[in-house]
């Protein structure tokens, strides 16, 4: 029994010395074969060079030397050799015309030679229109020369032949979007966003997509999950807070305005950009000196910026009378007020009983009777809180309304001016307009809070 074991034990250690010794002896042979094969490169190489040096249009060497630049991903040294190969398939049956287009294109593209490669595809196309790499690749040239009508027919006939191809998803889905075909792109949008999660640039362009076809309800779960990323951030957060002041959520705008200019590297003119509606939503809530602090950074990026300076120019001036920024920006009660004591301040001295108050979205109608010492008159106001022009027509809407009722008397008031036919048409007419210089001048006298 004891001898067994010892023979048992004696062949397995014969066997583990052998299988050792084999292993080594693979490991040489394998370490030969790769040695062997860079010497075999190695000498292709210095062979083809030498007779390339002598005949430039040998086709033999141009096809050896492609081969294993190409295989290699030595795009910039394949590139020639494939431009040349391409050039001579025309008068040599032996050059695989086909395989030296494709080749010359994904070299010309790998180093930039945009128009060259999609040249050279294109020549693949006219022999074989469904030839998948020719499609893919000169979809993506087309991609990248912003031609994204054309790129999505190439990638959509490259996707027949491979359907689960995930760079094929991403160039369709991005070309799309860009192409402003927003509803079509989101299953694409989707699909890329599913086969990799972190694609930060696909899931802003779902929200946007959204956004732009109606389902901005949805879109916004995606800009608030996006606003601290550090690349589409501040992006996410300029869409999150037009989304809520259109809502004139301004407190939740705010914040997103706030998240967006806490973030680092955000380009310049985004930043104006963020920087414009902040200063919207504040004025939204009549916080005129917060709003020009953000104006006045905008000024001092981009002095020309939209209508940054007229901006500026108007809120100091509001800072500067409380009673002219009611006018221009107060609530709808509060500004009825303001007008009433327009009016009594306008007679004072004079007996003023309103008779009827009419409130639209062009303008504010008060209807009054004055008595004075010496006169008495039925008279019309008619407040614009608009800081543009008055034009002809709404002044002839006035003397027809005056008319109507047996007025004597109509005054315009606009925190602007009126137009050269306004002024005028009022000529010899029992009709007052009051532009801005007078206005501010009776907004000085009043007192809102007796």
């Amino acid at each position: 029994m004891i001898a067994v074991v010892i023979a048992i034990i004696s062949a397995a250690f014969i066997l583990l010395i052998l299988l050792m010794i084999t292993g080594r002896s693979n490991r040489a042979v394998s370490t030969k074969d790769k040695s062997g094969r860079r010497r075999n490169n190695s000498a292709v190489i210095k062979e083809a060079t030498k007779k390339l040096t002598h005949d430039p249009r040998n086709v033999a060497a141009l096809t050896a030397l492609g081969d294993i630049y190409y295989s290699q991903q030595e795009w910039a040294k394949a590139y020639p050799l494939y431009k040349s190969l391409s050039e001579l398939s025309n008068m040599h049956s032996e050059i695989d015309a086909k395989q030296a287009y494709l080749r010359y294109g994904v070299c010309a593209f790998k180093t930039e030679k945009v128009d060259e490669a999609g040249g050279a595809f294109a020549q693949v196309l006219k022999k074989e229109p469904n030839n998948f790499e020719a499609n893919f690749y000169i979809g993506k040239v087309l991609y990248v020369k912003k031609d994204f009508e054309k790129t999505i027919a190439c990638m959509k006939r490259a996707a027949v032949t491979n359907p689960e191809n995930q760079e094929i998803h991403q160039i369709l889905a991005f070309s799309l979007f860009n192409a402003k075909k927003y509803r079509e792109s989101l299953p694409y949008l989707k699909k890329v966003c599913e086969e990799n999660p972190d694609n930060k640039e696909a899931l802003f362009y779902m929200g946007s997509a959204m956004e732009e076809a109606g389902m901005a309800d949805k879109a916004i779960k995606i800009f608030m999950h996006l606003r601290p990323d550090p690349n589409f951030g501040a992006q996410s957060c300029l869409a999150a807070g037009t989304y809520h002041d259109k809502l004139q959520q301004y407190e939740k705008a705010l914040q997103d305005y706030d998240i967006a200019l806490k973030l680092e590297n955000v380009p310049p003119e985004l930043k104006v950009s963020i920087l414009y509606k902040l200063s919207h939503t504040l004025m939204a809530q009549n916080a005129i000196a917060k709003a020009l602090v953000y104006l006045r950074q905008i000024n001092s990026i981009n002095p020309n910026y939209k209508d940054v300076p007229a901006l500026i120019s108007r809120y100091q001036e509001l800072t500067q009378n409380t009673n002219l920024q009611s006018f221009i920006m107060s609530g709808t009660s509060d500004f009825v007020t303001l007008c009433r004591k327009f009016i009594t301040t306008y007679h004072k001295g004079s007996f003023v009983k309103i008779e009827d108050i009419n409130v639209s979205s062009e303008n504010t109608e008060i209807m009054c009777h004055v008595q004075s010492a010496r006169w008495e008159n039925s008279e019309i106001f008619r407040f614009f809180r608009s800081t543009s022009a008055v034009g002809e027509l709404s002044i002839r809407e006035l003397h027809s309304k005056m008319r109507d009722v047996k007025c004597d008397k109509g005054l315009c008031v606009t925190a602007g001016t009126f137009s050269e036919e306004a002024k005028k048409y009022v000529e010899g007419r029992p009709i007052d307009l009051i532009e801005k210089a007078k206005l501010v001048a009776i907004l000085k006298k009043i007192d809102m809070l007796n």
